[in-house]
């Protein structure tokens, strides 16, 4: 296997990962002409078909199946390599790979790039915005650094750093406002406005609620925090979002917030990354400046 080829190995992953020849080229920066060529390439020196291809999508084969788990070891290996020489040649960090879940982008990351820009001097920040469990696949496959979610994550291979606690405000009709604020068992009776599958912050308010995975017949998804503080504004139900989206998310929705009765629902967020980076010391430093960044966030929402 003499010509086997980095490049090829990270164009078999973007086309395993994004299954579409023209989405993994424009991944890879090059054209799709150029990546089907090489994706051939590579299946003639591995001596088999990698891909099965139809006019939509490309799936992995049972070979490309297998070949796939060595190939991520390979780059996870390859990119851990040149995070240690990063780390060593570069103790204060110029460049930074971070994940974010969707219910904390749109609040903190603002404020989180600015305090890094203070507090790294020339740092080049890429920010990937996605629902932990892509965040922390792309974290095992070495494309992250780090990631900021609600913990915990409870991945055998990931370290967790608790950064803080928030906790969830109910959101309801301004004329609403002042009356008591429901029992979390009678949430279960009306119309709940939630996150549709797959987001973190929707399990945790179902929790709360006591309501299982069976979803209820007065339950409503959206898919942001945005779209169903507006729906409660147009009058169509009651949601909760994190104390954090409040400022942003209802400037332009006529709704009230309440606070509930102890216990209070919250979540705990914090950032993950890989036990094995060598790049933990540098990541610890960047925590800390995560950490200021919602600290003063908190405080002028509590000013309010």
């Amino acid at each position: 296997m003499k010509n086997l080829t980095l490049k090829q190995l990270r164009y078999f992953e973007a086309l395993a990962r994004d299954g579409r020849f023209r989405r993994a080229a424009d991944a890879c920066a090059i054209s799709q002409p150029a990546l089907s060529m090489q994706i051939k390439e590579l299946e003639q020196e591995l001596g088999g078909e990698l891909f099965e291809r139809n006019a939509r999508e490309v799936k992995l084969t049972a070979f490309g199946q297998s070949v796939a788990l060595r190939i991520r070891d390979i780059l996870r290996g390859v990119d851990e390599l040149a995070d240690l020489a990063r780390a060593a040649r570069d103790p204060f960090l110029t460049r930074l790979r971070i994940g974010i879940i969707p219910t904390i982008a749109p609040y903190l990351l603002p404020a989180i790039i600015n305090d890094l820009n203070r507090s790294f001097a020339g740092i080049q920040i890429e920010v990937r915005e996605t629902q932990t469990s892509k965040l922390v696949q792309e974290l095992a496959q070495g494309q992250l650094d780090t990631a900021i979610v609600a913990l915990p994550v409870s991945e055998p291979s990931l370290a967790e750093l608790e950064l803080f606690k928030e906790e969830f405000v109910l959101v309801r009709r301004p004329e609403d406002e002042g009356k008591p604020v429901p029992e979390r068992e009678a949430l279960r009776e009306m119309r709940l406005l939630l996150l549709e599958e797959g987001h973190c912050f929707r399990d945790q308010a179902l929790s709360f609620c006591k309501i299982g995975q069976a979803r209820p017949r007065e339950v409503m998804e959206g898919s942001s925090l945005s779209t169903l503080v507006q729906m409660v504004s147009a009058g169509i139900g009651i949601t909760l979002i994190p104390e954090m989206a409040v400022p942003l998310e209802t400037r332009s929705a006529h709704v009230s917030i309440s606070r509930f009765q102890s216990p209070q629902p919250s979540r705990t967020i914090g950032m993950i990354w890989r036990n094995s980076t060598p790049m933990a010391k540098q990541l610890q430093q960047v925590s800390e400046a995560v950490r200021r960044s919602a600290d003063s966030m908190r405080e002028q929402y509590a000013a309010r």
